[in-house]
Order: structure tokens, then sequence, then C-alpha cells
């Protein structure tokens, strides 16, 4: 008899909990870690880099992962499908949060947008990668998933073939605004490229278990192919791609063989999603569940308090580089803790809360209409022209 496949895949959920719940203690002890402790022959310093290095490559694949698997679940083709524009008002919702996030409200009061407000983060490049998956949805479903898999496939394979080049390439002619989502020249800490390749595989990941949802055991094999093929990207790729080089004369694969990051971390992927497809008659918990759901909260506010997005007044401002190892691990656990337990507390009386946050922002656009109104007619004023 086939192994009945729920729904709902709990171990989805409970890697995206563990996702953002290492991208929390990530930050945190990256941001506020003294520099002195950051020993790279230390081997348990060594062992949480490389794990802090799994963590956005698991949290892009997994959000491209869901969302393309309740995208074709539904029975409805192209534009009639509802997720198509819940997913475009999802994709633009996430762009313009990543924006917010880093806006300084004080500095609004001044006049002034600070360049930060311009660089792009993990929400900008989530967004995209929704927007992404939707257009090629659009225009291939109603050929079939197959032609939409393929191109899923092949967009993931190009983004992070070609990442040597698109890396180097000068994009000073675009605005700093557009040239941000290309490249980190100024500070932006993730771009669209090579980032949107995790989101596209893991469509890809999610329409192969829409298809072989009821196989036969359909666990024990994608267990098998994901450590299978985990361990040949992160322990062959760089061999595979040194051949082509060999036999090709192609610069590109030694390039990339120079900094195989992109494959070997995929690799890793690979290796999280069987670990938790193994574990996952065990994460079926409540709670487990309700941080998987609710992973935009928990960014939303441990960016807050952080990196003090709109105030500039953040635990990064006051302990920047400076806490030891004790402190910094303590921290970290109080940190997830915290901004964990607030975003449950959130999901459970959003409406409360949002008509709060409605009634500031009206308060706060008020303040700034009259100060700029006061300013405009003070400038008036000077040529005779001011309004009463």
């Amino acid at each position: 008899m086939a192994e009945q496949r729920p729904t709902r895949l709990y171990f989805i959920d409970a890697m995206r909990a563990w996702a953002i719940l290492m991208m929390l203690q990530g930050h945190f002890i990256d941001g506020l870690l003294d520099p002195v402790f950051r020993d790279p022959a230390n081997a348990l310093y060594r062992g949480w880099l490389y794990f802090r290095g799994i963590t956005a490559p698991v949290f892009f694949t997994v959000s491209g992962f869901i969302f393309t698997y309740l995208l074709v679940r539904n029975p409805r083709r192209g534009w009639d499908n509802p997720r198509v524009r819940k997913g475009i008002r999802r994709g633009l919702q996430l762009i313009l949060i990543g924006y917010l996030l880093r806006l300084n409200v004080l500095g609004l009061f001044k006049g002034q947008i600070y360049g930060a407000f311009w660089l792009v983060d993990v929400l900008h490049c989530i967004g995209f990668s929704i927007l992404g998956v939707i257009a090629v949805y659009v225009l291939t479903i109603r050929k079939g998933p197959s032609l939409l898999l393929w191109i899923l496939l092949g967009l993931g394979v190009v983004l992070f073939l070609f990442e040597p080049i698109y890396k180097v390439a000068d994009y000073s002619y675009l605005p700093s605004a557009l040239a941000n989502y290309l490249s980190k020249a100024n500070g932006s800490v993730f771009t669209i490229i090579p980032w949107m390749g995790y989101a596209f595989l893991g469509g890809v990941l999610s329409l192969l278990f829409t298809r072989y949802g009821h196989v036969r055991n359909l666990y024990a094999w994608a267990i098998g192919i994901s450590v299978a093929l985990g361990c040949l990207l992160i322990f062959k790729s760089s061999a595979l791609f040194t051949w082509l080089h060999q036999i090709s004369g192609v610069d590109l694969f030694q390039k990339i063989v120079d900094n195989n990051y992109l494959f070997i971390r995929l690799g890793d992927v690979f290796l999280v999603f069987a670990v938790f497809m193994l574990l996952r008659k065990w994460l079926t918990h409540g709670l487990l569940v309700e941080i998987g759901q609710n992973t935009l909260s928990i960014y939303v506010i441990h960016f807050i308090i952080l990196y003090g997005s709109f105030t500039g007044f953040g635990l990064y401002r006051f302990f920047h580089h400076s806490l030891a190892p004790s402190a910094a691990i303590t921290g970290a656990m109080v940190f997830m803790f915290v901004c964990t337990w607030i975003a449950l507390w959130y999901d459970r009386h959003e409406i409360q809360v949002k008509t709060l946050v409605n009634r500031s922002l009206l308060f706060l656009w008020n303040q700034l209409k009259n100060r700029w109104r006061n300013l405009f007619n003070r400038i008036l004023g000077i040529f005779g022209l001011a309004r009463n």
C-alpha cells in the first residue's frame, strides 16, 4: 500500500522554523561577537560558521518550495488560479517591508532618506523570487507542469553557473537603487542573482513532490536521492567543473571551482532536506508549525530589535562586536526566544495590534505632513507667496 502523504508537509514547516531560528542566532552572534574570538582554527567557531552559511540557502529553497507547492496544487490554471494574485501581493509586500525595515523615521523628520534604505536584503530577494516563479508559471502552466519544472531548473542552474561573470560585472551605469539588486558594491547583503536560484530550485523540488506524491515509499526514495545528490554536490562538484574546464578550456568552469559555494551549499540543502524528511514523524508539534508559519513576523521583529529599524536604536548600535562568547551565546538564545514569543503573541492578537499600528501611523503621517507643509510655506514665504 502506498504511503499516504499529508496535504501539509510538516517537515517543511519544521525546516522553515529551524532556518529562521538559525538566522536569528547567526545575525546576533555575527553582529555582536568580539572579533578577537573569531578564530578559524577553533573547531567550534569553524563549525558554527559553516552551519551559519547553510541557513540562507535553506531559507530561500524552502520559501520557493512552499510557494510553488501551494501554487500548483490549486486545480485552476494561469491567471484563474487565486494563488497568482495572492502571490503577486505577497511578493510586493515582502519588497515593501524590506525597504521599510531600512527606513529611519528620525531621518524622515529631517527630510532625509539615508542610503541604507536602498540596500537589498533577504525579503527583497524572496519577494522577487515569488514574482519570478509566478511569471514562469503563468507563461508555461497551460502546456503542463513539466515545462514549468524544466524552466525553473534551467533558470536555477544558469544563475549558479554564471555567478562568476555577473558578480564582477560593472553596474555603475544603473541608479544605485537598481544596481543594489545585482551588486553588493554599495553594501547590499543579498542580490537577486544568484539567490533567486535557490528559490527556483525549491520550486523544482515542490513540483517533484506534487508529481510523485503518491508513489510507494516516497520518502525512502526522496531521502536516498537527497543524500546522494547532497554528497555529490558537496564532495564532487568541484572535481566535475575542473574536469569540464580541462576538456573544454572554458575559463568559466575554473572560476566556479575557485569559489564553488553555490553548488556546495545546494548539497548542504539536500542533506538538510534528508534529515528533516527522516524525522518527519516527530516534527508535527503545533509549536514548530506555528513558528514555521510566522517566519515573516519573526524576521521583522528581529530586524527591529537587533538593527534598530525605524529609530536606529538597536542592539547592534550598543553592542556591535563587543561581546565575549559566553555572553553572545546566552544573548542569542534569549534573543531567539524573545523574537519568537513576540511574533507568536502578535499572531494571536493581530487585529488589536494592527489597529494600534494604524492609529500610530496615521498620527505619524499627520505630523510629517504638517512639518512638510510648514517647510513648503516658509519657502513660499521667501518669495512672498506664502499661503494661510
